[in-house]
């Protein structure tokens, strides 16, 4: 019995060594989840294409994607933990900064707004929209903001016009093609290819109407953020190979095909949107790039339009790209 125990003793120590790895290798597989909530337009590409093509999974990440109504509606499911990332409007997160004190931080650019200020057929000019309806997401987001400022700047004060909420980008485009007095609003992509096709009219994308401007970004709670170092890392160098991914054009054919899968998009609509996501001045920022210039213009905007205040908060205490730029040192430049 003696030197049967002899022998049977290295074995189950080795059964046993065999399970711990297996349970081991299980764990390590099993996928960190995280709730992200993006925008349901064309800057969520990268995350749908991350998703579909096993960018995240490779990373050990699995994203719960909610695509909100609007910039409210985001606020305050932000508020309630109901995500841990959010890509939005960076005036999004100052905004939960300086008037929903909360302690988030901005992490990452992702582009400059894809904004165009589209208006009905029969208006002309600027001037034409003086006693006008513009739909806008919420009166006190970013593009509400570019909207004042681009009037203001062609002779219109706030009074001149009426504005109205009616949320992202697909319900702003979708209250001008059924009610011909909604005169206009700022439309991005894919929204301004099909106002254009319904014979809506550009006067002018933002950028070349107030300069660089620091558009969608990444942004979480500090406080997450510093808990979950590593997580947030691997999350931000799948984001930046997904949009690589997209801004490649031989995967052309897999981008148009998720534009037109999760935009209902028609074919043409999905091939020219791609087309113009294409452009580093008006689709995505390569690497989703954060961009100095562009954020100081959102904080000096914000603070003339929305705080009524002649110097703007630098804001460079929201901002902590220490985590993008060790996602960077992950994917390799």
């Amino acid at each position: 019995m003696a030197r049967h125990w002899q022998f049977a003793r290295p074995a189950f120590s080795s059964l046993v060594l065999v399970i711990g790895l297996f349970a081991a290798t299980a764990q390590a597989a099993d996928p960190t989840v995280l709730q992200v909530n993006a925008f349901p337009n064309a800057k969520a590409l990268p995350l749908h294409a991350g998703i579909a093509k096993g960018i995240f999974e490779r990373r050990g990440l699995k994203l719960e994607l909610e695509l909100t109504e609007g910039a409210t509606a985001q606020r305050q499911g932000f508020a309630a933990g109901k995500y841990q990332i959010v890509h939005s409007a960076i005036d999004n997160a100052v905004y939960n900064i300086e008037v929903g004190k909360l302690d988030n931080v901005i992490l990452s650019g992702g582009d400059q707004g894809m904004n165009e200020f589209f208006v009905q057929g029969d208006v002309k000019s600027f001037a034409d929209l003086r006693g006008r309806v513009l739909v806008v997401d919420a009166t006190n987001t970013a593009y509400a903001l570019q909207l004042k400022k681009i009037l203001a700047q062609h002779g219109l004060k706030e009074g001149d016009y009426t504005i109205k909420p009616v949320g992202a980008g697909v319900f702003r485009l979708k209250a001008m093609m059924e009610d011909k007095t909604n005169a206009g609003g700022i439309l991005n992509l894919p929204f301004t290819v099909q106002a254009e096709q319904a014979g809506m009219k550009s006067l002018g994308r933002t950028t070349d109407l107030l300069g660089a401007y620091q558009g969608a970004g990444a942004y979480a709670m500090r406080t997450w953020a510093e808990k979950n170092r590593d997580t947030l890392e691997r999350y931000l160098a799948a984001y930046i190979e997904s949009v690589r991914f997209v801004r490649e054009p031989a995967n052309n054919g897999d981008s148009i095909a998720l534009l037109m899968a999760k935009l209902s998009l028609p074919r043409n609509v999905a091939e020219r949107t791609y087309e113009l996501l294409q452009d580093p001045n008006f689709g995505f920022t390569p690497d989703a790039k954060f961009l100095p210039d562009g954020y100081r213009n959102l904080m000096a905007l914000r603070a003339e339009v929305e705080n009524k205040q002649a110097v703007s908060n630098s804001g460079e205490r929201y901002v902590d790209l220490s985590y993008y730029n060790n996602a960077m040192k992950l994917v390799g430049r």
